[in-house]
């Protein structure tokens, strides 16, 4: 008999709280919220799902939510109450549950001297940042984090609890491997975690007028450093809260920030021809323990309202640099908050033997804008911005985009993967989730 999970329904107390993402721009509006705290209620919730007709899809914070469209006739799963993390120090390897947030598992890995394949924010979730990819401070050293899971525990369509890796149900693992959410729910990862106590990081602040003369220095330099490295240069306007250092309030600067596996010295050797294009009004370089580059970003640590967009940048010419500083620089008008670009190239560019279906990214750069909406008038200028930061690249795009910054439901998931890798995954789709159950931010058709 089938223990039905239980619900938060549209009128209930509390509605509004359970199906609130981490993005607060979104609204969205599932049929039914519930809370998992174990593999058994996923279970329970896949099986009231399907027989009641509803798809599934599942948050642990909502940070993707944006790409999910309204959920109509969907039950949404959350995971927040799933949040454990567990080290194996032996064997280098983190167990982390469906909503274990990476600020906790950087923290427990760092206490063996170890280092997880985390991303720029804390309180992004593991699970869902590794199923669409993972590129952060150590990407291109070792590659995406989706191709160094050991193992993945979930719920399939059929409401069963499994264990998939490289020996059991070999197709399903390489799947969930950068290919998403879409083929169950996981409700644990086993991930390779990597020695590493000290990191050479920081960042560089200039004004944002002094943006030319920085992002071309920037751009050639970054072209002949080791693969130890991985930088992201972006222009950015905080807003004026206490919490921002009064020198950066409200005011457009470009920051680059780097983190260097190798020693101090070494380090300070690299980062001078950047120290040297312009002087930088605040400079935060310096040794640091491996578990702060989990705030090495600054991305907020609550919810907070957002639009965004991205693109794969092919190569940054000159010319494409140019094209970026006077869309995203201080004589744009930008309304935005930030626009990036985060170097990839490394291991982020070699195929290897057992890598999921993300096995690589395309392109030397991935490009993200991100508006805030604490003034929801300010959308349609945030939007038209943000379109208009992708377009002005356009010329040095990549044909391929990365699932992990989609934040548009309308996006195409095949523009993802090459075309056999997309067959391959919509071909897995149709054997193990044949009547698309499962909903994702990167949701595969499955063939036929």
């Amino acid at each position: 008999m089938t223990i039905s999970p239980e619900l938060t329904i549209p009128t209930d107390d509390g509605w509004d709280e359970a199906r609130r993402a981490w993005n607060l721009a979104v609204d969205q509006h599932p049929t039914a919220v519930t809370h998992a705290t174990r593999p058994e209620d996923v279970a329970a919730a896949v099986s009231y799902a399907r027989e009641r007709g509803l798809r599934v899809t599942v948050q642990a914070t909502g940070h993707a939510a944006s790409a999910m469209g309204p959920l109509d006739d969907t039950l949404l799963v959350r995971t927040n109450r799933m949040g454990g993390a567990r080290i194996d120090a032996d064997d280098r390897v983190a167990r982390v549950e469906a909503g274990a947030l990476w600020g906790d598992v950087v923290e427990r890995a760092g206490e063996h001297g170890l280092v997880a394949l985390h991303g720029s924010s804390i309180d992004t979730g593991a699970v869902g940042y590794t199923l669409g990819g993972g590129i952060g401070w150590l990407a291109r050293l070792h590659g995406l984090a989706c191709n160094h899971v050991r193992a993945i525990e979930l719920v399939t369509a059929d409401g069963e609890l499994g264990r998939v890796d490289h020996e059991h149900e070999p197709d399903l693992f390489w799947a969930l491997r950068g290919g998403g959410g879409s083929f169950g729910i996981v409700t644990a990862m086993e991930l390779e975690l990597f020695e590493l106590r000290e990191v050479y990081a920081g960042v560089l602040f200039w004004p944002a007028e002094a943006g030319g003369e920085v992002l071309h220095a920037y751009r050639e330099w970054a072209r002949g450093v080791p693969e130890e490295v991985t930088s992201i240069i972006r222009y950015l306007r905080l807003p004026p809260l206490p919490e921002v250092p009064e020198q950066l309030r409200d005011r457009p600067v470009i920051d680059l920030g780097l983190a260097f596996t190798g020693g101090a010295a070494e380090g300070e050797e690299l980062v001078r021809p950047l120290r040297e294009a312009s002087p930088p009004m605040i400079d935060t370089f310096g040794t640091m323990p491996a578990p702060d580059l989990r705030r090495l970003h600054g991305d907020p640590e609550q919810p907070v309202p957002g639009l965004t967009h991205h693109t794969l940048v092919r190569e940054l010419t000159p010319e494409a640099a140019d094209a970026f500083i006077g869309v995203a620089g201080p004589d744009s008008g930008s309304p935005l908050t930030g626009v990036e670009l985060r170097q990839l190239g490394g291991a982020l560019a070699r195929r290897e033997p057992g890598q999921g279906a993300l096995a690589t990214l395309d392109g030397e750069y991935a490009l993200g804008a991100v508006g805030s909406l604490m003034d929801p008038a300010r959308g349609p200028a945030i939007q038209a911005h943000l379109d208009a930061v992708v377009e002005a690249m356009a010329p040095w795009a990549s044909e391929r985009t990365y699932s992990n910054f989609e934040g548009r439901p309308d996006s195409d998931p095949a523009t993802a993967f090459d075309a056999d890798t997309y067959a391959r995954l919509r071909a897995v789709k149709a054997q193990v989730d044949p009547d698309d159950l499962f909903a994702a931010n990167l949701t595969i058709a499955p063939a036929g």
